[in-house]
């Protein structure tokens, strides 16, 4: 029996590749749940959510933080595949549409890090876990509803959040006028 050396090469690249993104999942939760890896903890998260239009923001963000951990979870492990994958894929779309304005590169606070994420997600689910997984796959008729239903949640919170109303300036955080300078005498 001769060892095919491109399945073996093949199989441990997804398997990093699912280890890379998963792990990655797990530290944006991290960084909202916990205020971990330099994040803004759950009321930073919760507050940034609001302001983006996604109330209510505290639990906005620990569903977030939610679908990140399960994402990434079943990602790594590549259990109930694709459902990882695409859990993943529609938590750092709406991320991508909340960079939007930042432009196109990370450096700004641009789309780049969540569309790349998304891209390598949807990746793995085309491709699959490979050789290296624990459990069985997703049912393809489940994967579909699954894929159809978090499509239509992700979009639906991106279409909030474009079309969201700025919240008005709270008066107590802006600073005081500065006071005239006294005349010279």
């Amino acid at each position: 029996m001769a060892i095919d050396t491109e399945d073996i090469m093949r199989d441990a690249a997804l398997l990093g590749a699912r280890l890379l993104l998963g792990g990655y999942m797990l530290i944006h939760a991290s960084q909202k749940l916990l205020g971990k890896f330099h994040g803004p903890g759950l009321e930073g998260a919760g507050a940034l959510f609001e302001k983006n239009g996604l109330a209510p923001g505290k639990q906005m963000a620990a569903s977030a933080a939610a679908t990140e951990i399960t994402g990434g979870l079943l990602t790594i492990t590549g259990i109930a595949y694709p459902t990882g994958p695409l859990a993943v894929a529609g938590a750092m779309s709406v991320a991508a549409a909340h960079n939007r304005k930042g432009g196109l590169m990370a450096v700004r606070g641009g789309i780049e890090l969540p569309v790349s994420y998304v891209t390598l997600a949807l990746t793995l689910a085309a491709i699959g876990p490979g050789k290296y997984k624990i459990g069985p796959s997703l049912h393809p008729k489940l994967t579909t509803v699954g894929a159809l239903a978090g499509g239509a949640l992700a979009g639906a919170l991106i279409a909030r959040m474009v079309t969201a109303v700025p919240p008005a300036a709270d008066d107590s955080d802006e600073p005081a006028p500065p006071t005239p300078a006294e005349p010279a005498t």
